[in-house]
């Protein structure tokens, strides 16, 4: 018992010190960033009895990175700037920016219709479907999940193939995680590798993204932390049916911020990549208080908290929502507040930055707690600072 609580109070120290170098790693506008992220998160960890949570704040042309609590309840392992995070589906945006380059390339169009690359498909209402449409959720009423009992690629399509819309095409808005999964299917068709390959081996490392994984390796296991459910129970995900996709991404508040620099164009990339991740901010239909872009959602800015939990309410999850499409299409803007949700079973993410103002945050915890709250920090953070900028 004795050794237990000491290495409990070593392993605490320690996590003080990595905290207070990343702190004051840079200069006094860290500090002042730390007094506005810790007086938000800190009270919103104690509220969701959340154990761990790690925060990445880019603000100032700089990226300072906050961590809290413990990966493991059991282990009271530090999170610490290494520690991987179920990401939920904030892994959707990749497969977008993965499309998008595809698009680019000439590899696709988002005119295609599904069965250009599934050719299985052809004959059926779902083969008629474009890649358009499933990025952006209006295909005419897809299911949010892959039905349970369907483990097989074989009966993935057959129950495609039954499929039928419900809505005219454009109409509707139902977020699903089917669309986006045969989006990527269809991306990795278009590129003649996996999926997961194109992830791990050219989108990730063309990011400058060292510690992102839909497979993760052995010796990566240390750092994965434990997620636990709305209960407290310790609980990981599972693979299924199109989750790589959808939410398969295991990352790092580090990483994250990356790609957040990446979206507002404030990194060195190669041309077409970056053009590709500026064009997955192009709005396509108006979805009450929100505009639906390629998998990232927006709003006008600035923006109100009422407004933002209304476009990231369940409501919007689960539900239907009529939608106007916008002609043509939206550009890319500055000001605009571009976001994206992730949960599993016992990990919550939120991801939001502000291009005009090279503003951004990243919000992972090893908990799965309410989506409100997370919008609600994040906005209580950016707000602040783009006040004090």
């Amino acid at each position: 018992m004795r050794l237990q609580k000491a290495r409990s109070l070593l392993l605490g120290l320690a996590a003080l010190i990595a905290a207070t170098k990343l702190a004051a790693a840079g200069d006094e506008p860290h500090a002042s960033i730390r007094g506005t992220v810790d007086g938000v998160i800190r009270p919103m960890m104690a509220k969701d009895g959340i154990p761990g949570a790690a925060v990445a704040v880019i603000a100032d042309g700089s990226v300072s990175l906050f961590n809290y609590g413990v990966a493991s309840k059991e282990t009271h392992q530090p999170v610490t700037r290494n520690t991987l995070f179920e990401i939920g589906s904030v892994t959707k945006t990749f497969t977008a920016t993965l499309a998008s380059w595809a698009q680019v390339d000439g590899r696709l169009e988002w005119s295609d219709e599904i069965a250009n690359h599934v050719p299985s498909l052809r004959e059926s209402p779902f083969g008629k479907v474009s890649l358009l449409a499933l990025a952006t959720h209006t295909p005419g009423g897809i299911p949010l999940q892959v039905p349970g009992e369907i483990t097989t690629d074989d009966q993935l399509m057959q129950y495609l193939e039954k499929w039928r819309p419900v809505y005219p095409p454009g109409t509707r808005r139902t977020y699903s995680n089917v669309g986006i999964g045969m989006l990527g299917l269809a991306v990795a068709r278009s590129w003649g590798e996996p999926f997961t390959a194109l992830m791990e081996q050219r989108l990730f490392p063309a990011l400058g993204m060292k510690n992102s994984f839909v497979d993760l390796p052995a010796a990566k296991m240390r750092d994965y932390a434990q997620g636990y459910s709305e209960a407290g129970a310790p609980v990981r995900m599972s693979p299924g049916m199109l989750w790589s996709q959808t939410y398969g991404v295991r990352s790092t508040a580090t990483d994250l911020a990356r790609f957040i620099e990446a979206n507002m164009g404030v990194i060195q990339l190669d041309g077409r990549l970056q053009r590709a991740i500026t064009q997955t901010h192009t709005g396509y239909f108006e979805a009450g208080p929100m505009t639906q872009d390629l998998v990232w959602e927006q709003y006008p800015y600035p923006v109100g908290l009422a407004a933002l939990l209304s476009g990231n309410s369940a409501r919007m999850i689960f539900e239907p929502n009529p939608v106007e499409a916008i002609t043509p299409p939206q550009e890319p803007q500055g000001d605009t507040w571009i976001n994206k949700t992730g949960s599993t079973n016992g990990f919550g993410a939120y991801v939001a930055f502000v291009p005009a103002k090279r503003l951004g945050i990243v919000v992972l915890a090893n908990k799965s707690f309410p989506i409100a709250d997370r919008v609600t920090a994040a906005y209580r953070v950016l707000t602040t600072l783009a006040k004090e900028n």
